[in-house]
């Protein structure tokens, strides 16, 4: 384990004060006692505020309430005695001018004596007069090899078997959970169903929305959508269906990169956040949505702040699907001025983190106006690939129009002549003809009657497609698309008109 190796060589090197940010207490205790029992051979006293001192009988309880007198054991022991002292939410007091004056007066003792000091703390705030002083080691959440020990060991304590394809599925929706919660959410599991199944996928991603809902940043979006719901966008659907199980053991044993993500283009109701609630349902991946009016704070520093506690979540929830919904507002490139720069430090830092990020978040981020996206966005390497929705044509509005009459009348669809009504939307996008269709249930319903085909065309006549009121802006996007700058979507010619 890298984490264990770091360790090692810190405590080799006498580094004097380290902080490792976790909220897994009992899991860094166990990992740091048995590393160090076989490695290093050191005494462990372990401290928090209530109880003091515990797990050694000559200083059961010192320190008490009293963090001062918890480092004054350092001082105390033997200076020939290797030894570690685990100091649990210590970094609640580092800020105290006493506490924060004896660490750096231990250190001189510490250089020179087999003693170090490991804080672990759930919060990473270290202040700056301690900041040379402090070493930060990051702990990760479980590994997928510490999951899968995890799992087996429940379905042998169970008695039962499982296939291969659910037990890397279950592996995959537990990442991002800390091993308590996993074991918490395994054994509500177990109490709901008396056994693992398929339908135990559902409550683990319920317990990723708990801790997604700890933030007002991102929300998790449940997603009930199929591609089946969705018509046309051919080349999109088999472009995505190629990376179904791109984030599967198969697939990294196989030495496929992790995907990126998506970047979807086109006029307002032609799909795009369908196409990202039908990819979390089809891949069984949790939705994440970010909130991009929220990510802009009025204090300086706060957004660059909040940005980064997106991209921990994300990083922490995968593999996941990070769902950007209008980029083009999020990252205006006529907009930003007069922001003291905030914008462009937001900017640089998430398309830095696109390029670089290493963990399985898949990002779709969605756009209705190219004039506003920034250069560094549309750029190769921060998105595997840029698509361009363009209105459906008229085998497309078909298929549109079968999906919701199906949907709305799954006894009596056939009776309706969706051919017909495909052949008089020309220029209507997919939400364009949901919405005539229940505008014409609305009339039908009004007169107490089933409504036909002839209230949907009423329907029709009576409604301006958008694409017909921002003209201009659907010609520049159609020809950004026919340039050869962005895939299409669909098979189709784009027409110039």
């Amino acid at each position: 384990m890298k984490f264990n190796s770091e360790l090692n060589i810190f405590l080799k090197a006498r580094y004097p004060v380290i902080y490792i940010n976790t909220v897994e207490e009992d899991r860094i205790e166990y990992i740091i006692r048995k590393n160090v029992k076989i490695n290093l051979k050191r005494s462990i006293y372990s401290w928090d505020f209530v109880d003091g001192y515990t797990n050694n009988p000559n200083n059961q309880g010192f320190g008490s309430r009293n963090p001062l007198q918890a480092l004054e054991l350092v001082e105390r022991l033997n200076p020939e005695t290797p030894a570690i002292f685990l100091l649990k939410d210590f970094n609640r007091f580092l800020n105290d001018l006493t506490i924060s004056r004896k660490l750096r007066n231990l250190s001189r003792i510490l250089k020179l004596q087999p003693k170090t000091i490991i804080i672990i703390g759930s919060e990473l705030k270290v202040p700056i007069e301690l900041q040379d002083l402090i070493t930060i080691l990051q702990f990760q959440l479980p590994t997928q090899e510490e999951i899968n020990k995890e799992l087996e060991r429940l379905i042998n304590s169970l008695k039962i078997t499982i296939d291969s394809q659910l037990f890397e599925t279950l592996t995959r929706s537990c990442q991002g959970l800390s091993l308590e919660r996993i074991r918490r959410v395994l054994s509500k599991i177990i109490a709901t169903y008396k056994t693992i199944n398929e339908e135990s996928i559902l409550i683990l991603l319920s317990e990723k929305k708990q801790i997604i809902s700890q933030t007002e940043i991102l929300e998790y979006y449940p997603v009930n959508e199929k591609f089946d719901n969705l018509g046309g966008l051919k080349i999109l659907k088999e472009w995505l269906q190629k990376r179904q199980t791109a984030f599967s053991l198969q697939a990294t044993e196989y030495g496929l990169p992790t995907p990126r993500g998506l970047l979807l283009i086109g006029v307002q109701g032609t799909g795009k956040s369908l196409t990202a609630k039908a990819i979390a349902n089809d891949w069984k991946l949790p939705l994440l949505k970010l909130d991009v009016g929220k990510l802009f704070g009025g204090i300086v520093g706060e957004s660059e702040s909040r940005l980064r506690q997106m991209i921990n979540i994300s990083e922490t929830l995968s593999p996941c699907i990070l769902w950007i919904d209008e980029i083009d507002k999020a990252f205006s490139s006529s907009q930003n001025n007069g922001d003291s720069g905030t914008s462009n430090r937001i900017l640089g830092t998430f398309v830095s983190w696109l390029s670089e990020k290493t963990k399985p978040v898949f990002v779709i981020a969605t756009a209705n106006n190219i004039d506003l996206l920034p250069l560094e966005i549309v750029r190769k390497g921060r998105f595997d690939e840029l698509f361009f929705l363009d209105l459906p044509q008229k085998e497309e509005r078909e298929e549109i129009f079968r999906i919701h009459l199906e949907h709305f009348r799954p006894n009596t669809w056939k009776n309706f002549d969706y051919k017909k009504l495909a052949k008089i939307t020309d220029a209507f996008s997919g939400a364009e003809i949901r919405q005539v269709i229940i505008e014409g249930m609305y009339q039908a319903f009004y007169e107490n009657r089933e409504f036909n085909t002839n209230d949907i065309e009423l329907a029709i006549a009576d409604l301006i497609p958008l694409a017909n009121i921002e003209s201009e802006q659907m010609l520049k996007l159609k020809k950004w698309a026919s340039s050869g700058r962005i895939r299409l979507a669909s098979k189709k010619d784009i027409f110039l008109n």
